[in-house]
């Protein structure tokens, strides 16, 4: 396929997932002409697996890869050092990813423009239920994300995550990275404004009583794992587009490599999403002054502890 040498091709993939290397590959083949939209000119963060490993995030360019691979050199704050991010330009680089065993494909809401990352073009909610919860507590808090972006008079579209939740997605323009961000976390505490007995903005898992997450943190400079990529759990589920008047038949892990392309016809991803949309002053005011989620936690744990004598 595409000039990429395979190998392994009857495998498992992975310990655990129940599924070979040649489904991924398969998967990314009848995928690739919606894909490469989605991932093009954004620098990609994947996650990776080995037979006898466990699944492992990698921005870094795998070792090894051929010449034609294209790359976009960029600032890792974890390694505290430059990474070469993918560029996936095109079904050959994305066929070769499959082959080197990449199950997830995640890219920031900013493409690169010249070496350097352009304003952003989308924000998302990203909708966790609580630990043994069920997708009905997530439906119900997608549709009140849903009213709080009718009542901006903006409007998103909405897909599984592949995992266990949904991901509300709002095509925007015209903002900057902080500005974005700022609007996700305005518009995730008013979500949660609607009906805080379901939904929270709570980053402490602890904090959550049994409710919905409301995860603002994705926005920004944040990734996302884009519509089509599959995730890294049994069966290799896939990140799938549900319709609004849909919802109700949601399931987060319910379309798999193994049937994505007979379930999913055409590109219903890019036909819900909304054209972009420009971002109400008041909701990023208000959003400016709400605290990132994880540096308010990371603040609100060093005061418990200090109370606790710790």
């Amino acid at each position: 396929m595409d000039e990429v040498r395979f190998s392994s091709l009857d495998d498992e993939l992975g310990d655990g997932l129940g599924v070979t290397k040649r489904a991924l590959v398969e998967h990314y083949d009848a995928f690739a002409d919606r894909l490469v939209p989605l991932l093009s000119g954004r620098p990609l963060t994947m996650v990776r697996i080995r037979p006898g490993a466990a699944a492992f995030v990698q921005r870094d360019i795998p070792k090894g890869a051929p010449d034609w691979v294209p790359t976009v050199a960029t600032w890792s704050d974890r390694t505290r050092r430059e990474v070469h991010q993918v560029l996936v330009q095109d079904r050959r680089t994305l066929l070769w990813l499959a082959n080197q065993r990449a199950v997830e494909l995640h890219v920031p809401f900013s493409p690169v423009v010249d070496g350097a990352f352009a304003e952003p073009t989308g924000l998302v909610l990203d909708l966790d239920p609580p630990e043994d919860g069920h997708v009905g507590q997530v439906v119900a808090v997608a549709r009140l994300a849903r009213e709080a972006l009718a009542g901006l008079g903006l409007s998103g579209a909405v897909k599984t995550s592949g995992s266990t939740g949904l991901h509300v997605v709002v095509p925007v323009r015209g903002s900057s990275h902080e500005d974005v961000a700022a609007a996700t976390r305005a518009l995730a505490a008013r979500t949660a404004a609607l009906d805080p007995g379901i939904a929270t903005t709570e980053y402490v898992v602890a904090d959550r009583g049994g409710r919905v997450f409301v995860d603002s943190t994705r926005s920004g400079r944040g990734t996302i794992a884009v519509a089509y990529s599959p995730r890294a759990r049994p069966g290799l589920p896939v990140s799938a587009p549900v319709a609004w008047d849909d919802l109700d038949s949601a399931d987060p892990r319910g379309t798999t490599v193994a049937d994505a392309a007979q379930r999913i016809t055409g590109d219903p991803w890019a036909e819900s999403l909304p054209a972009p949309q420009e971002l109400p002053a008041d909701l990023v005011a208000e959003g400016h002054t709400i605290p990132v989620a994880r540096v308010a936690a990371m603040h609100e744990g060093k005061r418990r502890k200090k109370a606790a004598g710790g």
